[in-house]
């Protein structure tokens, strides 16, 4: 088994370095592209609605995420409460934009260190953090923390690509893993449906990091669970809204026709995306063409790696108990062969 990045920095005393450098950015935050400035180590509220400790919001294996995060044991996730974004359409909307639900679910960093020593107890084959931008420094502390009482698994980073260039650099060999979505080509989408600027140039900023920090090579174990690499994900929404082909020529033509693409049809219209009419182009499913044309832009640009789920299963890949819902993927190269 590859060994975590983390620990080889445990060793060396750079670990600690990289927390106090992350928890510095706390105190006129700029944890993330907002540059929201507040002090969060004095517990001054930030546009994400958070302050000095880490929510979460649940943990458990997780059986919906790609195969090779999956396996036998199921993904360990922690889903942290609150967020940087606004998506209009989140199916974690109940978690990411209830900040005064989720103030109660507010725990230490040597608590989020107990529930990843858990997770791994239960037999998870590795910490998935999901939507850690805004915790990030609380992430690293508590990642500190639990490699001192024994935590041996990847830690992933399950992040809405909204992220500072400068964190990133920062968590390099903190993170295993690297699992991003690129929500949109456009920042006007960005702004509508996620209410954040310029989306595109800060998430494709982000994704450059993770690129030059792992390249496009996905390093597996013999059981062929994923240790270390960069997966990209890509959500089809109706109406063409994601501007898939634009993104997916931009991974090509900037990263490389190797990185891990994982092509989602999950999106069901839910939050305000089913209620309000201002965000109607959002407010159904998506249909058999767009999917079917998003699959074959992965034919025409020849991308070689990766993941989509099967259109007709799509809709059972989150669920809002966090329970062990299964989605069937199917690897990119089946449909091209």
């Amino acid at each position: 088994m590859t060994c975590p990045g983390y620990l080889r920095l445990l060793e060396t005393g750079e670990l600690p370095k990289r927390v106090a450098a992350l928890e510095a950015l706390l105190e006129g935050c700029t944890v993330c592209p907002r540059d929201c400035l507040n002090n969060r180590l004095k517990d001054e509220i930030a546009a994400c609605y958070s302050g000095r400790l880490p929510i979460v919001s649940s943990y458990t294996p997780h059986f919906g995420e790609e195969p090779a995060l999956v396996g036998t044991g199921g993904a360990g996730n922690i889903f942290f409460g609150n967020c940087n974004l606004r998506c209009v359409y989140c199916q974690n909307y109940q978690i990411s934009q209830t900040h005064k639900q989720q103030i109660k679910n507010q725990v230490t960093h040597e608590r989020l260190a107990e529930m990843m020593l858990e997770l791994q107890a239960k037999g998870c084959h590795n910490i998935n953090f999901v939507s850690p931008t805004h915790f990030a420094p609380q992430m690293a502390r508590a990642i500190a923390i639990a490699a001192q009482e024994g935590l041996r698994l990847p830690i992933v980073y399950n992040t809405n690509s909204y992220d500072a260039v400068s964190v990133l650099q920062l968590l390099e060999s903190v993170v295993d893993i690297y699992l991003p979505d690129l929500k949109y080509a456009e920042d006007e989408a960005g702004y509508l449906y996620s209410k954040v600027k310029s989306y595109k140039e800060y998430s494709r900023l982000a994704l450059a990091e993770m690129f030059r920090q792992t390249g496009d090579e996905l390093v597996f174990d013999d059981k062929g669970l994923l240790q270390r690499g960069l997966i990209i994900r890509l959500l089809v929404l109706p109406n063409d809204i994601a501007g898939i082909r634009e993104s997916i020529e931009w991974i090509k033509d900037t990263l490389s026709p190797r990185v891990a693409i994982s092509l989602m049809a999950q999106y069901y219209p839910t939050h305000q995306a089913a209620t309000n009419q201002r965000h109607i182009l959002l407010s159904r499913r998506v249909n058999e063409t767009e999917w079917l044309r998003a699959v074959n832009v992965l034919e025409e640009f020849e991308m070689e790696n990766g993941w989509m789920q099967e259109f007709d299963g799509a809709a059972y890949y989150y669920r809002p108990d966090f329970s062990h819902a299964e989605t069937p993927f199917t690897d990119i190269r089946d449909f091209q062969q």
